[in-house]
């Protein structure tokens, strides 16, 4: 995607001439072929060069620039030219460099001179600008839906299980009972807010820069904003330096989509972890899992393991992108072709991820009574007895979580969790201690106690799952 100032072109496109080709000479040499060319990569974006190209001809027409006859035959080039990009006849040739140079010389063979005026009033930079703008737009779309689909099968499992009991960890060491439904929910809270990023994302990118042409702007009685709602921008960009150097509508799109991978790669670990025989709280089906090619035994949690793997792959496409960008002056420069290529196969391996993700959720079986006994491993209600120490005994919580300390030493010493802990033991710890202790040290009662606002008591976790459904209504 070279650099192209001119506002106006009626040069032969046809016959293997570069579409620069009046200010040179010689052809390209192989090697600079090799570097310069495009269309390998940026034909994905001829959906969107046709439509910036019908929208711009129309306009050029409504504003008196070129003639009706010259706006109909161009716009049936076009249409021509969707056709065979979508029946697979389109010559995508490589002397033409890119998508916008190959569509270009293919409606001047098909239209003749006509072609030539389409270029009036723009340039590549502000071209490709749109394209890409329009497709990292797109993107954004589509994860956002993609992200309500996964939504919607880790409500199935929480409203399921609203009463599964699963351990609570932090420090991957039990830490209080919670539900299993609970647990569901707090991925529907990440990623609802991994949707806002990327409808923030594109809300500030629906910008329009066509009209901007090479980074000045154009001398020609042009509207951007007709070309702008035509493309279903909110309005033009206001800047025309800014409108063909900005890449950071990407840069953003796939910071949220690195975010995104990063939830997606958390779930996916717990999921390795939870399916493996020392944990055993899930099961996946053949759907999502390989065997081993050697140890007939094996069954592994492959879907999940590539979830994981490529939340690199979005953090290398950001990566990439910035530093390509960092030392840019404006305006535009070669180096800026280099965007495209990490911004596609991320948002690839985005798709693909939240594709797999939702259906591995669907397809879980947890496991409810290896979790409910692991629920009441590791002391996990010892919070619960600080707890009603401090509201029964009227103990300040600090003192509370001295006993309870002193309680678990004992029941590990005795070889029992604390709800078999013997009562003249408590007792010799704290003496007022009434046998109505036994009520809140039980997982269950735990989890049930929990009914703060977003707590994993199950009335809220069914409140919760309620809200979302309306959300995502």
């Amino acid at each position: 995607m070279t650099d192209d100032s001119s506002n106006a072109s009626n040069r032969p496109a046809g016959g293997g001439q570069a579409m620069w080709g009046g200010r040179f000479s010689d052809r390209p040499d192989a090697l600079m072929q090799a570097i310069n060319v495009s269309i390998g990569f940026d034909r994905r974006l001829a959906p969107q060069d046709l439509a910036g190209s019908r929208a711009h001809a129309a306009m050029l027409l409504k504003q008196g620039v070129i003639s009706s006859a010259d706006e109909a035959a161009i716009q049936q080039g076009l249409n021509a030219i969707e056709a065979e990009i979508a029946s697979g006849a389109f010559p995508f040739r490589e002397e033409f460099e890119d998508i916008h140079m190959n569509v270009e010389a293919r409606l001047r063979e098909l239209i003749g001179p006509a072609a030539g005026w389409l270029h009036t009033a723009r340039s590549r930079n502000d071209q490709v600008a749109l394209d890409f703008r329009m497709w990292v737009r797109d993107a954004c779309a589509g994860a956002q839906a993609q992200i309500v689909a996964l939504q919607r099968a880790l409500l199935t499992q929480a409203e399921a299980h609203a009463e599964t009991l699963l351990p609570g960890f932090t420090h991957l060491q039990p830490a209080q009972p919670v539900t299993f439904g609970h647990h569901m929910m707090a991925y529907v809270e990440m990623f609802g807010r991994d949707a806002s990023r990327f409808a923030d994302a594109a809300a500030r990118m629906n910008e329009s820069p066509l009209g901007a042409a090479a980074l000045a702007g154009s001398p020609f009685p042009i509207d951007r904003q007709a070309t702008a709602s035509a493309l279903g921008f909110d309005r033009p960009t206001a800047n025309s330096l800014d409108s063909v150097s900005a890449r950071d509508f990407a840069l953003e799109a796939l910071a949220a989509a690195t975010i995104c991978a990063t939830h997606l790669s958390r779930l996916a670990e717990e999921i390795v972890l939870w399916m493996t025989p020392q944990f055993g709280f899930v099961k996946l089906s053949d759907a999502f899992t390989t065997g081993s090619s050697i140890m007939p035994q094996k069954k592994n949690p492959d879907a999940a393991e590539l979830v994981r793997a490529k939340a690199g792959r979005l953090l290398g496409a950001f990566t990439q992108l910035v530093v390509v960008m960092k030392g840019l002056p404006l305006a535009y420069s070669k180096d800026m072709q280099e965007d495209k290529v990490p911004t596609f196969e991320a948002f690839d391996a985005l798709e693909l991820s939240l594709s797999a993700m939702a259906g591995m959720v669907a397809d879980l079986t947890p496991n409810v009574e290896r979790m409910a006994a692991a629920a009441g491993a590791g002391f996990s209600t010892a919070t619960d007895l600080a707890d009603w120490l401090v509201r029964e005994l009227g103990l300040p919580f600090r003192d509370a979580h001295h006993v309870t300390g002193a309680a678990v030493k004992r029941a590990e010493d005795a070889g029992y969790d604390l709800a078999g802990l013997p009562l003249i033991d408590l007792q010799a710890l704290e003496p007022r201690i009434t046998a109505g202790v036994y009520e809140v040290l039980t997982p269950l009662a735990s989890v049930v106690s929990r009914r703060s606002y977003g707590g994993t008591a199950p009335d809220q976790v069914r409140a919760q799952v309620a809200r979302w459904k309306e959300l995502l209504r």
